[in-house]
């Protein structure tokens, strides 16, 4: 399999370019990549390049051969609203939503999330987030980085989430005292799909009455209790079945 590489600039027609110093030292060291080896190389905007590789010091030089105007994206737009998880697990939900072909990921602290991030700390984990969906894209074949967005508190995203038009789903526990809708009775929207994930803890009742009055729908996914990290790309690959390309 040709190795895909993910470079933070925009390729041109016929450019020479160096790899960023990551995407080097793996080609290098990890899947031992030669003089005149082919990759391929996105630059998040939509289609691939193929390119041959080349020593340039420590690192790799890119030369540009073709381009290929390749979309994989889905049919239908899923943007992720994640309530921080602890330890791994949102590095977890960034690389699978990813892998399913989410197209947006906002992280948002609820009042049960049991880590707190602020400052350089939240500015850090957004920054390996985002390098987490990149290589996601790499592996999958996708060639438009989905955005990690910066922290927002949950009231502060839900304060702003009216002014999308989007069909807007909260995913509650099986024991929720909550009419919840079911993916297969909901025609295929014509709109965004915006899902929101609640933390370990689970929603608080207040949280749950906002985000319904800012227009989310109770959305439940089976009569087992998901974990926060299952929850997500357990619905994003249930709707691209039932509405998306799987």
């Amino acid at each position: 399999m040709i190795p895909r590489f993910h470079v933070p600039f925009l390729l041109a027609p016929g450019a020479t370019v160096d790899l960023p110093t990551e995407a080097a030292h793996h080609a290098l060291k990890v899947l031992r990549v030669g003089a005149g080896d082919t990759a391929l190389l996105f630059d998040g905007r939509g289609g691939e390049w193929l390119a041959t590789l080349q020593p340039a010091g420590k690192g790799l030089r890119a030369v540009l051969r073709e381009y290929f105007d390749i979309n994989r994206e889905p049919d239908v737009q899923v943007n992720l609203v994640q309530c921080l998880a602890a330890a791994d697990k949102m590095d977890f939900v960034v690389q699978k939503a990813v892998e399913l072909g989410v197209a947006r990921i906002q992280p948002v602290a609820a009042k049960r999330s049991v880590i707190r991030l602020s400052g350089e700390r939240m500015e850090r984990r957004v920054t390996h987030w985002a390098n987490i969906a990149s290589a996601a894209c790499e592996q999958s074949g996708r060639n438009r980085v989905p955005e990690v967005a910066p922290i927002l508190d949950l009231t502060q995203y839900l304060a702003a989430a009216t002014a999308h038009n989007d069909l807007r789903l909260i995913c509650l526990a099986p024991s929720a005292e909550v009419q919840c809708l079911r993916l297969r009775d909901l025609p295929r929207p014509d709109k965004p799909v915006t899902l929101l994930i609640g933390p370990e803890g689970g929603f608080e009742e207040g949280e749950i009455k906002a985000a319904q009055f800012a227009g989310f729908q109770a959305l439940n996914l089976g009569p087992r209790v998901l974990r926060t990290e299952t929850a997500g790309p357990a619905a994003l690959a249930a709707i691209m079945a039932l509405w998306g390309d799987l």
